[in-house]
């Protein structure tokens, strides 16, 4: 028996279920059972953010057609890979008691323990659906500071600039302060980043995939010349993470917010059909 016994983040490109995938591929071929103990989902088991990974961009940081948050315990997602993937494995989840879909972590009751690194806080998991989109471009994600994910800056940013573009933007929940900083590891180890601290205020109408795609057209807007999406194995790494190309396409041609709004929604009708089949709580 494979026991899977490991906290989510509740984001498509957290490759823990990535990893969970693969177990339940190899399970089925082997017939060995896997059980889940499942576990909350830290930002809660309602709120869903697109779009959805397009097939042709899977990836181990998107492993199956999900949108970026996808509002799903391990447990509940273990069930969807297994029946939508017919992956065929034995497969049994030991449900979590007293769990409410609406819950935050910080709801629970239970200690937050880092699941990785540069999880440090619950605020961290909050912001990271959308910030993580960073790690795409040549802009510090903030790895390599103490607050990872809220932090985000190059060298080369005007962070007033920024901010008072950012403030333009119809984005709920979240507060900005000018920020500079100097990353110990990551992109600009040594050098004096420029950019903005991200604060949630609000974290049931923050839309965090949102500003993760206003934070990158702002700073290819202001700084046409310096910023730069990157390429991992030939791809664009953007594209891996968010799923498609449509976004970065987009952003290159100068687009207004509109436009990537309209895409952040992209397939979640959908996706919600397929998800509220295998949902074990209220």
């Amino acid at each position: 028996m494979i026991v899977y016994d490991i906290q989510d983040i509740g984001v498509r490109f957290y490759t823990y279920i990535s990893t969970l995938y693969h177990v339940l591929k190899s399970a089925g071929e082997t017939g060995i059972k896997v059980l889940v103990l499942d576990r909350p989902n830290p930002i809660t088991g309602v709120h869903m953010e697109g779009p959805v990974l397009n097939t042709v961009y899977r990836s181990f940081v998107g492993i199956w057609q999900l949108p970026i948050r996808y509002g799903m315990t391990v447990g509940e997602l273990a069930l969807l890979f297994n029946n939508e993937a017919d992956l065929g494995a034995d497969l049994e989840v030991i449900k979590i008691e007293g769990w409410k879909r609406d819950m935050w972590f910080d709801e629970t009751g239970l200690p937050w323990i880092p699941p990785s690194p540069n999880m440090p806080t619950l605020d961290t998991a909050i912001v990271y659906p959308g910030t993580c989109l960073i790690e795409g471009t040549n802009v510090s994600e903030g790895r390599g500071t103490t607050k990872p994910f809220e932090l985000i800056g190059a060298p080369w940013i005007d962070e007033y600039k920024l901010i008072e573009e950012l403030k333009s933007l119809p984005i709920k929940g979240v507060e900005y302060r000018p920020a500079t900083f100097i990353p110990w590891r990551g992109k600009y180890v040594g050098e004096l980043c420029h950019g903005v601290q991200i604060y949630i205020v609000d974290r049931e109408v923050f839309e965090p995939v949102k500003l993760g795609l206003a934070l990158i057209r702002t700073i290819k807007h202001l700084h046409p010349s310096e910023f730069k999406f990157i390429k991992r194995g030939g791809k664009y790494y953007f594209d891996l993470l968010i799923g498609c190309s449509d976004a970065r396409e987009l952003i290159e041609r100068s687009c207004d917010f509109g436009d990537l709004v309209d895409l952040y929604h992209k397939g979640l009708e959908s996706f919600n059909k397929v998800r509220s089949k295998y949902l074990l709580y209220h």
